[in-house]
């Protein structure tokens, strides 16, 4: 009996021994195959999407399949604050953010959330993708409280109004409307400014909220008012492109720690490849976004005299301007 006892304990003792070596081996085996997740509020074929996926399927290639990466369009794992949230504590290892999302997290981004920075999208891009670009992107990697790496910049193109009551033609219009904006102080001292009630709310809530008049407006480009579907309920567009917000591809500094460097060098380079993918993608998008809109009887307003809109922000200015004087003179002399 007691023999057939001890037989026993080492046979349980062998099958343990057998099922912790398989879990080590799998566990291993999992380490080396890493899926990582990335986050985006827009579909599938947005041109952040698109570029994101072909980057994924670029890593994939390079590493034989160890590296790869799954993209959760349309919100799935929330709007752009909770993606940032996510990849800080590495539950997420991409976040395709605004930076009117980010200036909370990174206060030198801010200075690209001031109302009509730029003088156009074209000068935006010479500015990112020049020294004051990778600056503003070295200063959110260094940064220890943010948790991110920066990998990329993403063409966003100009930020213009949208509501479901009326043509916005002046600032006289604007009285008394309620505007979604970003959640950034600064996006609702600018919509006061300019006259109308800046609400501060996810983008998730959007939709909802012009359909049920919590808002009676938003404001953003072109693709995100048409490709997100809320050129439904506010059929009408005004160009006074108040913003020129670039938005930026993160990764989450929890998972960076633990790759190698040179897997960190392939996520830098396609990071690079995907900023300029994005931006052809992008002129193509737009354009599509505001045929599909007149296509659909969108009442569209261009704002050609911007001055009444660029004085009216003048208080933003002069409230968040001084903070960051010395990098406004810098974007100012780029050419």
């Amino acid at each position: 009996m007691q023999a057939m006892c001890k037989s026993l304990r080492l046979n349980a003792a062998a099958a343990a021994f057998a099922l912790a070596t398989t879990m080590s081996v799998g566990t291993a085996t999992a380490q080396q195959k890493l899926v990582m997740k990335a986050s985006d509020v827009h579909p599938a074929g947005y041109p952040t999407v698109v570029a994101v996926d072909n980057m994924g399927k670029k890593l994939e290639k390079a590493t034989n399949g160890r590296l790869s990466i799954q993209m959760y369009p349309s919100m799935q794992l929330g709007g752009e604050k909770e993606a940032v949230e996510q990849a800080q504590v590495g539950a997420i290892q991409f976040a395709r953010v605004s930076v009117g999302a980010l200036g909370p997290v990174i206060d030198d981004l801010n200075v690209f959330n001031m109302p009509y920075l730029f003088r156009d999208t074209k000068h935006m891009q010479k500015v990112i993708d020049g020294p004051i670009g990778q600056e503003l992107m070295d200063k959110v990697t260094s940064n220890p409280k943010a948790g991110l790496v920066a990998l990329a910049w993403m063409d966003a193109g100009a930020r213009s109004l949208y509501d479901t009551k009326k043509p916005i033609k002046n600032l006289a219009d604007l009285k008394g409307m309620k505007f979604r904006v970003m959640g950034n102080p600064m996006f609702v001292d600018m919509m006061n400014a300019l006259g109308g009630n800046g609400v501060s709310m996810g983008y998730d809530q959007v939709f909802n909220a012009l359909q049920t008049g919590v808002v009676d407006g938003a404001e953003n480009n072109p693709p995100s008012f048409v490709f997100d579907n809320h050129y439904q309920v506010a059929k009408f567009y005004t160009l006074d492109e108040h913003l020129i917000v670039p938005e930026m591809l993160v990764f989450s500094k929890k998972t960076w720690d633990t790759l190698s460097k040179e897997d960190q060098a392939l996520l830098i380079k396609f990071g690079k490849e995907a900023q300029a993918e994005e931006r052809v993608l992008w002129a193509q998008y737009e354009k599509e976004a505001m045929d599909k809109a007149k296509a659909a009887g969108i009442t569209i307003t261009e704002i050609a005299d911007k001055k009444s809109f660029q004085d009216a922000v003048k208080p933003v200015w002069d409230k968040y301007g001084p903070k960051y004087a010395d990098m406004i003179k810098r974007v100012q002399a780029v050419q």
